[in-house]
């Protein structure tokens, strides 16, 4: 593996760990209350099993289980956007915010599903 790919991957991990802390924070803010509760856990896993998912990656045995953990982090970061569009169309006060979170949850995705193409030779 290349530096520039190293590089890369470096700071798409310190993206995937801001990310984790920023759906931390909302979902702090929306568990205050209690009609949230269980949307705001929904957030707060999908989201912090992104990063966690590409990290586990780096531990896999084969080519295979990282493809494998890459795909399970595709789908939680799907799962994420949807949460992210329910709090911003259900809790005004949180709008901007969510979407902020939304737009970097979809780019975090195009990244991920690249990569899967990538590592697929498709």
């Amino acid at each position: 593996m290349n530096e520039k790919s190293n590089k890369f991957k470096e700071e798409f991990e310190k993206r995937l760990v801001r990310f984790s802390i920023e759906i931390i924070r909302l979902s702090q803010e929306l568990s205050r209350e209690y009609k949230a509760y269980a949307l705001a856990d929904q957030l707060l896993r999908a989201g912090t099993s992104i990063g966690a998912n590409i990290i586990e990656a780096r531990a896999s045995g084969s080519k295979r289980d990282y493809i494998h953990y890459f795909q399970l982090a595709l789908k939680s970061a799907n799962e994420t956007k949807y949460w992210l569009y329910l709090v911003s169309k259900t809790y005004s006060s949180l709008e901007n915010k969510s979407e902020k979170l939304r737009s970097e949850a979809v780019e975090i995705s195009k990244i991920i599903a690249t990569s899967i193409r990538t590592m697929k030779g498709l």
